[in-house]
């Protein structure tokens, strides 16, 4: 049987390079390239020993851990005890899901069952399983794993930070009161430039039971001139009058649109447990 070290190494180096980006990437650690490198190298010549009976011993768990200790160390460094036991628990989880998601294809893709059987061996009574997973199989199925995984880790973390932001709100308009949920805005803050009162941005739907009908129309058609027309000549709309304003602000394109607001009797933001009334 030919054993070809240098493809050994070089899907070795591609592994233990993409385990190790990704523990960065989920720890948020941008290490240098030639810091993973240097690791990956390292784990790939470790694996590499396999090849030499001699080195037999040095498949010894704690000389395994010990590699991991210092792969770990070379591309993050070490600023506290914490910081580098979380560096290495997350490497390891990510090994496992690696690992698990290359068999779990690996027998996904087995098209009947002598393939299985063809995989095990008995020993003494005992089931031992033969893998064999080719180069080109164990770069691919790394790599659909590894941007199935950051996927899934960036679409958690979206998610999160989006519950982080939501909060209730109770908005009385004209003896009226209207629920819903609202999204803070921790960047593009929004205020009338006269009295410098925050702006809330409100879907029509939402205020569209207590809202003049004429004026609910025109705000779903998006023509501004429309309605500030119907605002002036509807009798509907005297009513309104004090409550209207004209708020401007700047779109998407960079420029300088307007948008109607209303003053409402009372608002009511409740976040995590911070009750906060305007």
């Amino acid at each position: 049987m030919a054993i070809y070290a240098d493809i050994i190494f070089l899907r070795e180096l591609l592994v233990d390079g993409i385990i190790l980006f990704l523990t960065g990437w989920v720890r948020g650690m941008r290490p240098k390239p030639w810091r993973l490198l240097l690791a990956s190298a390292l784990g790939a010549m470790y694996t590499l020993a396999m090849l030499i009976p001699s080195l037999a011993d040095m498949y010894h768990f704690f000389i395994k851990l010990f590699i991991s200790f210092l792969m770990i160390y070379i591309s993050f460094g070490y600023y506290s005890l914490q910081t580098y036991l979380k560096d290495l628990v997350s490497f390891y989880l990510i090994s496992f899901v690696l690992a698990g998601g290359l068999m779990g294809i690996y027998y996904m893709l087995m098209s009947s069952s002598q393939q299985v059987w063809a995989d095990l061996i008995f020993i003494g009574g005992e089931v031992t399983t033969k893998l064999q997973m080719g180069t080109f199989y164990v770069i691919v199925c790394s790599l659909i794993i590894f941007y199935l995984w950051m996927h899934f880790v960036r679409s958690k973390r979206k998610q999160q930070l989006m519950e982080q932001h939501l909060a209730e709100v109770e908005l009385h308009l004209a003896g009226q009161v209207v629920h819903c949920q609202g999204l803070i805005d921790t960047g593009n803050q929004l205020y009338d430039p006269l009295t410098k009162t925050p702006v809330m941005i409100v879907e029509v739907k939402q205020l569209a039971h207590m809202l003049p009908s004429v004026l609910v129309e025109q705000l779903k058609q998006g023509n501004m001139n429309d309605v500030l027309t119907t605002i002036t000549d509807h009798a509907e709309m005297e009513s309104w009058q004090d409550r209207i304003r004209i708020v401007p602000y700047r779109g998407v394109n960079r420029n300088a649109q307007f948008m109607l607001a209303l003053r409402p009797d009372l608002v009511r933001v409740k976040h995590n447990d911070t009750v906060m009334t305007q």
